[in-house]
């Protein structure tokens, strides 16, 4: 069973290599590879998910926190280098006369990147443990993630001067001085974002083939075995969190630069629980799964609404009902359960030919 698990990961992360590697970009425009290149952000947050929520029993409805937390960083420092020397538009708009001082490190990419990947770590591990301890879990923890993220999205509405508002931070146009609104810049951008996506996902399957990732299944089956076995449970949560978190704002960051713009619907609540989504649909025990449903719902809510522009979130909807009633593993799943009917009916035809 596990030598088949490696093998379908393998398959898996193949797959997704020749397709975000050479298929799409073989076959789409550069407006469509954009679009492939926002819906590989929200793959980051998929990825994430499925390691708290399918393997560690731990259900986030408030991904868009911290995927916000990475755009918005990464926007900060894109925003800086665009209105140098002056103070960004929005804050001059606010009558805002100096710049503020937790804005001063996003001068710099190096502290930019480093904010990434530390900060919403860093804040998911010391919240969820501090939850974890106290025994919360399940739907508690779910609703609380949830307040949270309309908390944040309050708070980044509310303060106009700081965070641009309900417009969010936009019209920023380089990088380190290169230009990154052409074609070319953003084809670079796009195979520099799926190269990130292959390490997340090999990372990621390490982890869960590990005996950490052992331990955390043996968690999100009977926590209260492996903490009776001596395991701090609140501490391994938290660090699956943590790590969930980071994956997270590594796609938000993705998202400023090749959308253009972050705003505080990144970080709400409907974003948060279409995150999830993605998961669901691509199979929440696979991380090849999750990138592909990621990709898959992009694609479709894109298609949708250019097509039938009044009711496509009708047919959305409709889509993941069909998916959650039909397919409970994801196409993920669906994907094992074929393969597992075609090995039965293979040997039943071995056993057929077979002498008596």
């Amino acid at each position: 069973m596990q030598h088949r698990q490696r093998r379908s990961d393998a398959l898996g992360l193949a797959a997704v290599a020749l397709l975000i590697l050479l298929v799409l970009p073989g076959l789409l425009d550069p407006f469509r590879l954009n679009l492939v290149s926002k819906y590989m952000a929200f793959a980051f947050v998929a990825i994430g998910i499925v390691l708290t929520w399918g393997y560690g029993g731990v259900l986030s409805l408030g991904q868009g926190i911290f995927f916000g937390l990475g755009g918005y960083m990464m926007a900060m420092f894109l925003k800086l280098e665009a209105s140098a020397p002056e103070l960004p538009d929005f804050m001059v708009w606010s009558s805002v006369e100096t710049l503020p001082l937790w804005w001063q490190p996003f001068h710099h990419l190096g502290w930019t990147v480093l904010g990434i990947i530390v900060i919403p770590s860093v804040g998911a591990y010391l919240f969820s443990y501090a939850i974890f301890r106290k025994r919360v879990s399940g739907v508690y923890f779910a609703i609380v993630t949830l307040a949270l993220a309309l908390t944040m999205t309050v708070v980044v509405v509310g303060q106009q001067g700081d965070t641009g508002g309900a417009n969010g931070i936009t019209d920023f146009r380089t990088l380190l001085g290169w230009d990154i609104t052409g074609d070319v810049p953003k084809r670079v951008m796009y195979f520099v974002e799926s190269g990130t996506l292959l390490l997340a996902m090999l990372a990621s399957l390490w982890i869960v083939r590990s005996r950490f990732g052992k331990i955390l299944i043996a968690i999100r089956d009977r926590e209260d075995r492996v903490r009776f076995s001596g395991y701090n449970t609140a501490h391994m949560k938290a660090f699956v969190f943590a790590i969930a978190a980071m994956l997270s704002a590594i796609g938000g960051a993705f998202y400023s630069l090749q959308v253009g713009l972050i705003a505080p619907g990144a970080i709400g609540v409907v974003a948060s629980v279409e995150m999830v989504i993605y998961a669901a649909v691509g199979g929440r025990l696979s991380i090849p799964g999750a990138v592909v449903g990621a990709l898959l719902i992009g694609f479709l809510k894109s298609y949708l609404s250019e097509t039938f522009a009044e009711i496509w979130l009708y047919f959305l909807g409709a889509i993941f009902i069909a998916v959650v009633w039909a397919m409970p593993n994801g196409l993920a799943g669906l994907a094992e359960q074929l393969s597992g009917w075609r090995a039965r009916g293979r040997a039943a035809t071995r056993e057929a030919r077979s002498p008596s």
